[in-house]
């Protein structure tokens, strides 16, 4: 079966996560009302910016379709500001910024510097065989973990050595990273399967 695979379509990579998610062999949808909601088995969360998503989240009347989707047990994977979204705790947010969550862990905004501060690594990936170019742009890392998450990826070397940069949550999958900018499609591949064990 071919899962249908939603974008959310309010900021960010949202062109390039639809091609990664298409040549992995999921019909992929930009994702801009609650009806496109509906229609799909899963929802990526691009990167971007995390407190505009939020407000956009709302001006789209938006968030609470998503965060019940959410609930009902809808896969979603979000990458950098989307791992911001699906956490259930934030530091350094802004006053009133709220998230989806659904991901048991604490992650800080910003915890790797400012745009000048992005940086490229090597990473495992639990799920991904080989090692995985990562793309850290103003990312965020995860300081706590619940017990009901799991890590499934750490910075390996560097300043930032030991930092937990990607974890999974039943069909929950966040990465601190922008898998859709460097060509490799393995970690879209690895969400397109948790969507189709889900259906």
């Amino acid at each position: 079966m071919t899962p249908t695979i939603g974008v959310l379509a309010l900021q960010g990579d949202v062109r390039e996560h639809v091609h990664a998610l298409e040549s992995v062999g999921a019909t992929a949808v930009g994702v801009r009302r609650a009806a496109e909601l509906d229609a799909v088995d899963a929802l990526v969360i691009p990167g971007g910016e995390s407190t505009t998503i939020d407000k956009l989240l709302r001006a789209f009347e938006l968030f609470e379709p998503i965060q019940a989707r959410l609930r009902d047990g809808m896969p979603a994977y979000g990458s950098c500001a989307g791992m911001i979204l699906l956490a259930d705790r934030v530091i350094g947010g802004i006053e009133g910024q709220q998230t989806l969550g659904g991901v048991d862990v604490t992650v800080r905004r910003n915890a790797f510097g400012r745009q000048v501060d992005s940086f490229e690594t090597d990473l495992a990936i639990e799920g991904v065989d080989g090692p995985l170019h990562a793309v850290f742009i103003r990312a965020p890392w995860v300081e706590e973990v619940g017990p009901a998450a799991r890590v499934v990826g750490r910075v390996e070397s560097g300043p930032a050595a030991g930092r937990i940069v990607a974890v999974r949550q039943g069909p929950l999958l966040v990465t601190s990273f922008h898998p859709e900018v460097t060509g490799d499609t393995r970690v879209h591949q690895s969400f397109v399967q948790i969507v189709r064990e889900s259906l």
